[in-house]
């Protein structure tokens, strides 16, 4: 009998293909299971220390009086919750789960044109990303939201809105361990990420600003596609006479960035400039107004700030690789840009003029503008 089943002619896709259906087990569950066990790898402490839980309740009010003055935005009435690692984990990756969910329904769809029928192999591959793509996927979702568990400090690390306001979360163990590593008194850093974690909710919890944000996010993933070819000149390079040829075929498909290169579409790439700009003027904007209201209110603000911007430009791959799946790119230039976009908006106009940035979308700046403030005032008809 014919076999039409390509990953049987191949014994290492065949052992993917019991190991991952195994159980029929769903894939983002999977994922969670994998984000909570690392999360909680190496923690120390399991539990919430209660001094971080009291002197977080005392610092967070104090944090939302202050972003609410300097911003006029409201913050609204939301609470901030002391939590572990894995209650953090838990909490993301299901807040994150609509995003995963489409981007693995643009990777499953069906063709609608069966121009590549003609080739086996690439039909081949083409079968092969439909079933690898969302599996692999999935288990890096919960891998990378698990580490970010083990560094992160609150919810808006990744400026991410959450659809459902249930809290702020903060992982003041995390927040602590940093504190000891850089000798920077904990009280402070406690204010100081309450503060971040105020900026962004007062900026995301605006409704055409989260509309556009998570938009923006589900058109990226949703534009993700199964690219045999891309794959396909991956392995190519594996020289498959050699007796490790095995081991660097799994190594290969066990890579998130051979995965990323293979399913990354031509469409996502003219997203981003988009995407870019507008994560840029938000994180750029929060970095103004933590400066503003940081340097009067807390002594060691200047040393907090450059040990968190030391933790941001050295994040490690893993790091780096959840955000280009999300579409997000949070390198220092982005920062930088953003910055010198908000700084050149208050010299040629005033402080209080940045509000209108989100006073309507239609005042949301373009790419150009974000690199030009001079043509977003004039565009908005401020004063030079």
């Amino acid at each position: 009998m014919e076999n039409n089943n390509p990953f049987g002619e191949m014994p290492f896709f065949g052992d993917f293909e019991k190991l991952f259906s195994a159980g029929g087990q769903d894939p983002w569950e999977t994922a969670k299971q994998i984000a909570i066990q690392m999360a909680g790898a190496g923690s120390s402490t399991a539990n919430v220390d209660p001094s971080h839980r009291i002197a977080l309740d005392e610092l967070c009010r104090i944090a939302q009086l202050h972003v609410a003055n300097a911003t006029t935005l409201g913050t609204g009435d939301i609470s901030v919750h002391s939590v572990t690692r894995t209650e953090w984990a838990n909490a993301t990756i299901e807040a994150y789960k609509p995003l995963f969910e489409s981007l693995t329904e643009a990777l499953t769809q069906e063709k609608m044109d069966d121009s590549i029928g003609g080739d086996p192999m690439n039909a081949m591959f083409e079968q092969m990303m439909q079933f690898l793509g969302p599996i692999m996927l999935s288990m890096t979702a919960g891998s990378m939201v698990g580490h970010l568990a083990q560094r992160s400090f609150g919810q808006f690390d990744l400026p991410i809105p959450r659809q459902e306001e249930k809290g702020i979360q903060i992982i003041t163990n995390n927040v602590a361990d940093f504190g000891k590593e850089w000798s920077l008194p904990i009280q402070e850093l406690l204010l100081w990420v309450c503060l971040h974690e105020f900026c962004f909710h007062a900026v995301l919890r605006i409704d055409h600003v989260h509309a556009r944000v998570t938009n923006l996010l589900f058109d990226y993933v949703s534009g993700f596609e199964s690219n045999p070819s891309g794959l396909e000149e991956k392995l190519q390079q594996i020289d498959m006479s050699s007796p490790s040829a095995l081991e660097e075929l799994q190594r290969s498909l066990g890579s998130p960035e051979v995965i990323l290169g293979a399913i990354q579409s031509e469409a996502q790439l003219r997203m981003l400039p988009e995407l870019n700009a507008v994560i840029a003027v938000i994180v750029g904007y929060v970095d103004y107004i933590m400066d503003s209201i940081g340097n009067g209110l807390i002594g060691s603000y200047n040393q907090i700030t450059e040990a968190m911007r030391r933790q941001r430009v050295e994040a490690g791959p893993s790091d780096r690789f959840i955000e280009r799946m999300l579409g997000l790119e949070l390198t220092q230039d982005q920062y930088d840009r953003g910055g010198a976009f908000v700084q050149g908006v208050v010299e040629r106009s005033a402080t209080s003029e940045l509000t209108r940035l989100w006073s309507d979308p239609k005042n949301f700046p373009t790419p150009n503008e974000v690199d030009a403030p001079g043509l977003w005032l004039a565009r908005i008809d401020l004063p030079e």
